[in-house]
């Protein structure tokens, strides 16, 4: 049976099948294919910088709430 990490991702239920749990928050942020520095991450209710995101460990059913930086004038 292939790994399979499943999260509540800004609300709704997110699975990567490519993932297993737990995984760090380095891989999880490079599956979603976002850009590392345009974004900030909640990890079940606690803000986590980038710095710390390869020893963040995502579990199953663990929460992330993810903004994005927009630019504009």
């Amino acid at each position: 049976m292939p790994a399979t990490l499943t999260i509540h991702l800004n609300g709704q239920p997110h699975t990567f099948a490519n993932l297993a749990s737990p995984s760090d928050m380095d891989s999880v942020i490079a599956a979603l294919e976002l850009k590392a520095d345009r974004i900030a991450v909640e990890h079940n209710g606690t803000i986590v910088s980038r710095a710390a995101w390869s020893a963040a460990l995502v579990s199953d059913n663990d929460r992330l709430e993810i903004v994005h930086f927009v630019g504009g004038g």
